[in-house]
Parts: C-alpha cells; sequence; structure tokens
C-alpha cells in the first residue's frame, strides 16, 4: 500500500492490529461455541473473552515472537496466553492456522467489499446528477476516434452509470462469494472440532460456512473477487479516458477542474493537464494486475499448500486500497468536472453538416432510390466538406440528382439536430427508472 494513493478507512482493514483483532475474534467465538457444546469449561470462554475483548495486541511483542518460532498464528496465540493466563490452553482446541487466517481474510474482503460498494454508490450519484444536468446538452458522437452522429453529453455520463451499476452488482455478488468461514481443523475433516463450531464462528463473524475446505477455503472464491475488481478498475479507466480525450487541446468540450494555485507544468505555466485521469489509468492498470495472481493461486497442492499465501498479502491490501482511492478520485472528477457545451456545439458545426449524412441517405432511399445509389449521391457531397470545399447543406442543394428525389424543405429537414434526441428520455428512463 502507497500512502500517496490510499484512504484511511480501507488502510486501517488491513493493518496489524485488525488482523490480530479478528483473529482474536475467531478464537474467541470458537472456545465459546466449544464451551456450548461442553468441550471446554464455559468459566474458561468467559475470561478469553473478558480479558482479549479489550486488550491492545503488542504488534512489536508477536514480531518478536514470530522471529523464534517462524510461525505467525503460533506466535499471535503465545502473546495472547500471556495476556490471558491459564485459561489460554482452551483457545485454538481442534483448530488449525488456517481456520484462523483464512476466515480472517474473508472478513478482511468483505469489509473491503462494503467500502467498495459504497465508493461505487457515491460515483453513481454524481454521474446522475451531472447526467440530469445534460440530459439534451447537444455533443458529437465519435467512432473510431472520428465524429459519427449527435448525441448528448447526458447520455454519454447515463452510459457510465449504466455501467458502475452493474460494477456495484459485480461487487455485491463477489462480496457474497467470498463471505465464507472454515473452521474444520486439519485438511478439513472436523476430526478434532465439532462442525458445529464452524457454524458459529460463521454466523459470529457474519459469514457462511464453507461446503468443502480441504483445511483451506477454495480459491476460486478469491479468484472470482479480484477479477471483479478487475473489471471495476476497467471500467474506472475507460471512463477517465473519455475525460482525457475531452480534455485534448482540439477537442476540449470538458477539463478536470483546476483549483487555484493549481501548476500543470514545471516549464510551461499555460498547461492544464488531465493528471487525474492519468492516473487512474495507470491505478486500473495496477488492479488488474493482481487478478492474474489471484486465479493462479485457484491451483494449489491437495488439501492444502502455502503458495497463496504470499501472493494474498501483497494483493488483498493493494487491490482494495487502490480500488478504494480509484473510485473515490473519479467521483470527485465527476463531481467537479467543467463541461463547455459551446464547445461541443462549435465541434458538431465543424465538419460543416457532415454529422446528418445518414439522415440524408434514408431519406433518399424513402424518395425511391437504391441505398447503392443514395449511397454515391451522399458521399460525393461529402467529400469535398472534408477537403474544406464548402458546407454539405449547399453542396446536396446544388446536385441535380440529389434535388431531383428531395426538395430544398426535406433536404433541410435531415438537418435538424433535435431529431436524433427524441429517445433520450426512453434512454434515461431504461437507465435510471421512471422519473
Amino acid at each position: 500500500m502507497i500512502p500517496r494513493y490510499s484512504r484511511p478507512e480501507m488502510t486501517a482493514i488491513w493493518s496489524p492490529e485488525t488482523r490480530f483483532r479478528i483473529w482474536f475474534e475467531i478464537e474467541a467465538h470458537a472456545t465459546s461455541a466449544l464451551a456450548e457444546i461442553g468441550v471446554v469449561p464455559k468459566a474458561a470462554a468467559d475470561v478469553i473473552w473478558e480479558k482479549g475483548r479489550d486488550a491492545v495486541f503488542d504488534v512489536a511483542r508477536i514480531d518478536a515472537i514470530e522471529a523464534v518460532t517462524k510461525h505467525d498464528v503460533i506466535a499471535f496465540l503465545t502473546h495472547l496466553s500471556e495476556i490471558v493466563g491459564p485459561e489460554a490452553r482452551f483457545v485454538h482446541q481442534g483448530m488449525t492456522s488456517s481456520d484462523v487466517l483464512d476466515t480472517c481474510l474473508n472478513v478482511q474482503l468483505v469489509r473491503a467489499a462494503d467500502i467498495l460498494i459504497a465508493d461505487v454508490d457515491a460515483l453513481l450519484a454524481a454521474l446522475k446528477r451531472r447526467a440530469y444536468e445534460h440530459k439534451l446538452t447537444p455533443t458529437i458522437g465519435r467512432s473510431h476516434g472520428i465524429h459519427a452522429e449527435p448525441v448528448t453529453f447526458g447520455l454519454k455520463l447515463a452510459q457510465a452509470y449504466a455501467e458502475f451499476a452493474r460494477a456495484r452488482a459485480r461487487l455485491v455478488a463477489a462480496r457474497e462469494e467470498v463471505a465464507t468461514c472454515a473452521i474444520s481443523g486439519a485438511v478439513g475433516t472436523f476430526a478434532n472440532i465439532d462442525p458445529r463450531v464452524e457454524v458459529y464462528v460463521a454466523q459470529a463473524m457474519g459469514l457462511t460456512p464453507e461446503p468443502v475446505s480441504t483445511q483451506v477455503i477454495p480459491r476460486d472464491r478469491h479468484a472470482m473477487f479480484f477479477a471483479t475488481l478487475g473489471v471495476v478498475a476497467s471500467s474506472v479507466e475507460r471512463l477517465s479516458i473519455e475525460v482525457r480525450h475531452l480534455q485534448r487541446t482540439e477537442v476540449l468540450e470538458a477539463e478536470e477542474f483546476f483549483s487555484e494555485g493549481q501548476k500543470g507544468s514545471s516549464a510551461m505555466p499555460h498547461k492544464r493537464n488531465p493528471v487525474l485521469t492519468e492516473n487512474l489509468t495507470g491505478l486500473a492498470r495496477m488492479v488488474r494486475s493482481f487478478a492474474l495472481p489471484a486465479m493462479e493461486n485457484v491451483a494449489l497442492w491437495h488439501e492444502r499448500d502455502i503458495s497463496h499465501s504470499s501472493v494474498e498479502r501483497m494483493i488483498g491490501p493493494d487491490a482494495t486500497v487502490t480500488l478504494d482511492f480509484a473510485l473515490a478520485r473519479l467521483t470527485g472528477v465527476i463531481d467537479k468536472l467543467l463541461i463547455y457545451p459551446e464547445q461541443m456545439q462549435r465541434n458538431l458545426d465543424k465538419l460543416g453538416g457532415l454529422v446528418h449524412s445518414q439522415r440524408v441517405l434514408l431519406a433518399l432511399t424513402q424518395g425511391g432510390l437504391s441505398r447503392e445509389e443514395s449511397y454515391r449521391l451522399v458521399q460525393r457531397n461529402a467529400m469535398p466538406v472534408w477537403r474544406g470545399e464548402g458546407e454539405f447543406l449547399a453542396l446536396l442543394k446544388a446536385d441535380a440528382e440529389v434535388t431531383a428525389v428531395l426538395g430544398p424543405a426535406e433536404i433541410e429537414d435531415c438537418f435538424d439536430l433535435g431529431y436524433h434526441f427524441k429517445h433520450v428520455d426512453t434512454i434515461f428512463e431504461r437507465v435510471f427508472g421512471a422519473p
């Protein structure tokens, strides 16, 4: 985790203090469950909770013990025994390290997912507000980066809203996928611990029991989780690239907010660069990169190995922290985005009316010409406009073959900008629901 791209709430999930607190809760709940079924004394379980509930686990002390034991869970249990006293002998009865580690990881991922879902909700709110603000603001739609036909800026933002609504649904599904608990002991057979303990701990920690854990929770769940983060990051990049393109000097239909005192270049004082969305493009690449090692973690040896462990110690914090930061930054970009309708109109007019070529094509076919002949006539008049040799409307009106089919008023009717927006309400209702 790099502080520059981290936010405190998400970072706290992955702190050693949080991890050890979750470990304690797993162990203490398991001991309480064992007490309920008569395996350990209830008084001992009560003491464990009493002494551990408000304890401050000494990270430096645990690290020092681990330097000797070379085992993190044993180091924690040793430190816990220093806090609890003799009753600590009833902790970890019939459990294995993976019961603690895997259940803890899933608790952390669930908490991280909750933050990410809230992040997407904030982004959706910003997108919806700006979409309605510019619902009927005309702008040029582009295919292959080339002027195509008119759209509205609100439709661009509505598309992004729909995409991030899908992202939210995927995050909810990923959260459910990874919200499982394993308290099944060595090789997952429950030989030394009752399955009722797992059910108890799962309920207490807000998880569900893993059907078959083989000592570790199957990593296909985690692969799906991190792959989902990668897809969400790709949506972040898609919207970021749209902003970057729109901010190009030759386009300048929208740009990132430029604050008082902000500097764009150490050398050129005039610069206003899309640094936030460029940064988001880079962060999205990093989040996507974590999906592949998560998928490679699926293929563990037999009932378990720990080849996944080092990977998850890195990608768990890094992927969630980075995506959290990226979503929050993108929300800020959209919320403060500077939008220039006048420049959008200038760009719409830049090609001398060529954006209406399809309407002329269709009008000619409806007037009786074949599609091939109609296409030939429209393209014949369009190409000079590309070369700066006149306006499309005037050239069409001067073309005898065109005017033999369409009168001047019919040709002019093909240049009605509002024609393109007659179904905007329908699209908005599909995306946002009935007003």
